[in-house]
């Protein structure tokens, strides 16, 4: 992967032209890259930050993923290790690099995008450093977009020391001293867990996920989800609307996280004042520093286009949208419940890349087409 070989295009506002452009350079836009590649698409990958798989960059140094490596791998290239072993953040930054390198994928670095608008041939895409035109555009930042720290954060004195998820490496990013981390989901758990073990940690949930234990008889659980079909559940069945928007807590479980590493539970945060954090069981804590465990939302002001929701999410049917040539990768139960994890975003990305091939098809039909002579 060499991206000065990208460097040869055009000036004095003259966009740099690509049959397809997608936005974002982690597990889903490569997924994607290898299928368009495989077809010998005229695509490139933008990434905003300077080396690949940024956003795995930026998670705690110590998190695993409660996926096993045999459950871990894009298309045509196997994750490396023992089948039964749990990634660190490291191998899976170290993979997803190797991966874009094994397939000479073509990833433009420090690419920003500012902006996507939609115009007669396709869509015009800009960057910080040049502009871009295609007839087909992926957006595949993924669901991890804007952090979210609810407003009562504001309420808090200075001297509380404040973090979001996404800005913890490791507990010397915090006191060691009264912790209290906010977010019942997996993220709160793994981060609550590892600061227990040198210092005092109270752990915020506003509501209760279902836990479900790693391993099962000798077996990871996701044996069990791929062998009964559940994790490949479209969101259009019956049992996929149910589960939709329902987190899962993997290997993790409240009453342990008390008993094994001594972490008081509390329910949800809704008020704070001061050094003071009050829950919606009229109790509160007196907090030395708090580390909002409270997820993401979706950001996408930067695309102009009419596919979002009042909410700000995206209006698809399997990642396509009503704008045509416009699709979405790697969204939370964008298909099914593995849409977003590593080991199944393949799944969507080689359904988009047929769409997007079919697209292209039709486009060469309706340009060979004679048109009517007024």
């Amino acid at each position: 992967m060499d991206p000065s070989a990208l460097d040869t295009h055009s000036t004095d506002g003259v966009a740099e032209h690509h049959e397809v452009i997608v936005v974002g350079g982690g597990q889903a836009g490569l997924a994607l890259g290898y299928y368009l590649a495989g077809q010998g698409r005229d695509f490139v990958i933008l990434e905003a930050e300077a080396r690949p798989a940024a956003a795995w960059r930026k998670r705690w140094e110590s998190l695993r993923l409660f996926t096993p490596v045999r459950y871990s791998s894009l298309p045509g290239l196997a994750f490396p290790g023992d089948p039964a072993a749990y990634p660190t953040r490291d191998e899976v930054v170290d993979y997803l690099t190797s991966y874009a390198r094994h397939f000479d994928l073509p990833v433009a670095l420090n690419s920003g995008v500012r902006s996507v608008r939609r115009t007669d041939g396709g869509y015009r895409v800009e960057t910080d450093e040049r502009s871009y035109s295609a007839e087909q555009v992926v957006i595949a930042t993924g669901p991890f977009q804007a952090p979210f720290v609810p407003a009562i954060a504001d309420r808090l004195a200075p001297e509380v020391v404040q973090l979001h998820s996404t800005a913890y490496g490791s507990p010397g990013d915090l006191p060691e001293a009264r912790v209290l981390v906010v977010g019942g989901g997996n993220t709160g758990f793994q981060i609550a867990e590892e600061l227990a073990a040198s210092r005092e940690v109270h752990l915020s949930i506003g509501s209760r996920q279902k836990p479900l234990p790693q391993r099962v008889l000798g077996r990871d659980i996701f044996w069990y989800l791929e062998a009964i079909g559940l994790i490949r559940m479209s969101r259009e069945t019956r049992i996929g609307r149910r589960l939709e928007g329902r987190d899962t807590l993997i290997g993790s479980n409240p009453r342990a996280l008390r008993r094994r590493h001594g972490v008081e539970l509390h329910s949800r945060a809704v008020d704070a004042s001061g050094a003071t954090v009050a829950f919606d069981d009229q109790t509160s804590l007196d907090v030395d520093a708090v580390l909002w465990a409270t997820g993401f939302r979706p950001d996408y002001s930067w695309i102009d286009a009419d596919v979002f929701d009042e909410k700000g999410g995206v209006v698809h049917k399997r990642g396509v949208t009503d704008a045509g040539g416009l699709y979405f990768l790697g969204l939370t139960w964008q298909h099914t419940r593995g849409s977003a994890l590593l080991g199944w975003v393949k799944e969507d990305a080689r359904y988009l890349s047929e769409r997007i091939r079919a697209h292209r098809s039709d486009l060469a039909v309706a340009a060979a087409t004679p048109q009517p002579v007024a």
